[in-house]
């Protein structure tokens, strides 16, 4: 039997009924909410024929804890994610492939973000360690506004290893480094390619950076030392997409 996970906000609850309404155990609205953008989620609940309850707030709060629920939140059958395995065999389908690996980032929040912009930018797949890193939790999917459902996380036991599985696939690594001589606009990044990005703080570990063929910083012009991991792969992403697109 699969395992159930529950996601809440507006905007993930309505992306998942219009996706993979099939995954949708139940929904629960918040009993006095019946503004417009609630009363289509309860439509489309209905249309694909999934249960609705109308429940008070304060049982979302106990159950969901101190979240921006929004009076919204839905059970959906999980789906398990990718291995290390089920990341090289999409590759073999894979024209251009740009993928995003996370070394160690922590922060919920960032992860959420991070597929955002992995998803804008129809990156194949977002690769995160096992181990001391940020999981699929409903915070990341509320965080990630409907991305976590269309863009697969790779769990991989050991990063450095997958790396190196993804060069010999022909993809070129590319690690983000605050310090790194070379800019990211003058990297070439149409190619197959995997991002790394290290964790807030910290950055790349030793061995991940020399597992990369090359590292890139992104312009800063400001006081401030380094950029939030979400914003780097954010401008890290869209990079490629632009070389891509005028190529």
């Amino acid at each position: 039997m699969k395992s159930t996970e529950t996601i809440y906000g507006v905007h993930a609850v309505r992306v998942m009924l219009e996706r993979h309404p099939e995954r949708v155990r139940v929904v629960r609205l918040a009993e006095r909410r019946h503004d417009p953008r609630v009363r289509a989620i309860e439509e489309l609940s209905r249309r694909h024929e999934r249960p609705v309850e109308r429940v008070e707030v304060r049982s979302l709060n106990r159950q969901l804890g101190a979240v921006a629920h929004q009076g919204v939140a839905a059970d959906v059958m999980a789906l398990p994610p990718w291995t290390e395995d089920d990341l090289l065999s999409a590759l073999e389908r894979a024209q251009t492939p740009l993928l995003l690996a996370l070394d160690g980032v922590q922060d919920p929040h960032n992860l959420g973000a991070c597929l955002r912009s992995a998803d804008a930018c129809a990156a194949l797949a977002v690769i995160v360690p096992r181990d001391r890193a940020a999981q699929l939790t409903p915070t990341v999917r509320k965080v990630a506004a409907g991305a976590a459902e269309t863009t697969p996380v790779a769990v991989v036991t050991n990063l450095v290893r997958t790396l190196r599985l993804l060069k010999q696939a022909g993809l070129w690594v590319v690690g983000a480094d605050a310090d790194a001589r070379m800019l990211a606009r003058e990297a070439d990044l149409k190619g197959p390619v995997v991002l790394v990005l290290g964790a807030e703080g910290s950055g790349l570990r030793h061995l991940t950076r020399e597992t990369c063929d090359l590292t890139v910083r992104l312009p800063q012009l400001g006081a401030v030392e380094s950029l939030n991991v979400s914003v780097a792969a954010g401008m890290l992403l869209y990079e490629a997409v632009r070389q891509r697109e005028a190529s």
